[in-house]
């Protein structure tokens, strides 16, 4: 049976964790468990593009929701929306009023769950459902049940979001949120659906020369990493510390078919593994 700790001020349940942060680097190093379980390893993060896919309008999205409605039965996967151009108009008449970062954070996310809703009226009849925040741990329920659940992709930090280095726009963005909700998960792979073939040398829409990166490590990335990026750059140098994502897969949603051989294991687009 545990036992009381007082002399501070305070009575503690005496634990490891007694007047600890969970946050403290070296509480997590001493709580740290190679036993850590995955709660979802076989699931696949499917994250869809807001700017690249959804503002495109039906021409984009149509054909790829055809494509989703033929892989709903085959693999368990749970679709991310971004929120495209309208986050950006909120994020410029956030700054216009002075509304501090983690307002901004609260905002961004409001602006995602309209492409959420809007992705689960096409998809409805292929059983499709929006996850709200509040039923986060009803999801492994959602797939066993045959459902194709839908979720924002900004992290939920909301008012909690981190100052950031520079500026009052929040650091975690969607591509980052999507990286740390299949790493909450024990999700081992992730699948973002962008308008270009993957990630290149630099920016394919500026520099014809740009050269795609089919294949490649998280470390040599780091090592060499593009000036300009189709990821959130916080992704990468989060997933060196992260201990159950293994392989990010970057594919072209404009061409019909490249959904479908990622989430069946294809090389297809750019991919970059943990090692």
């Amino acid at each position: 049976m545990s036992e009381f700790v007082t002399g501070d001020g305070r009575t503690h349940i005496e634990s490891k964790l007694m007047r600890e942060s969970l946050v403290d680097q070296r509480t997590i190093a001493r709580t740290h468990s190679d036993r850590e379980l995955s709660i979802l390893p076989n699931v696949t993060l499917v994250g869809i593009g807001g700017q690249s896919i959804f503002d495109r309008g039906r021409e984009a999205v149509l054909p790829l929701v055809e494509e989703l409605s033929e892989i709903a039965g085959k693999h368990k996967v749970i679709l991310g929306v971004g929120g495209g151009t309208r986050v950006r108009h909120t994020l410029s008449i956030a700054l216009d009023l002075g509304i501090p970062t983690g307002g901004i954070a609260q905002l961004v996310g409001a602006m995602e769950e309209a492409n959420a809703v809007f992705l689960n009226a096409l998809l409805a009849k292929h059983r499709s459902i929006v996850m709200q925040r509040e039923h986060f741990w009803e999801l492994p329920l959602y797939l066993e049940s045959g459902m194709l659940p839908i979720v924002i992709s900004i992290p939920p930090y909301h008012f909690w979001e981190p100052p950031p280095e520079g500026g009052p726009l929040p650091a975690h963005g969607s591509d980052f949120g999507l990286f740390i909700h299949a790493e909450v998960l024990g999700m081992e792979r992730i699948v973002f659906v962008k308008d270009e073939d993957g990630l290149y040398t630099s920016d394919p829409k500026k520099n014809k020369s740009a050269t795609l990166i089919e294949k490649t490590t998280l470390h040599d990335l780091l090592a060499n990493m593009p000036s300009e990026l189709i990821l959130d750059k916080l992704l990468f140098s989060s997933w060196k510390t992260a201990r159950h994502v293994k392989r990010v897969q970057i594919v072209n949603g404009l061409v019909k078919g490249n959904l479908a051989r990622a989430l069946a294991g294809e090389d297809v687009g750019t991919v970059i593994t943990k090692n």
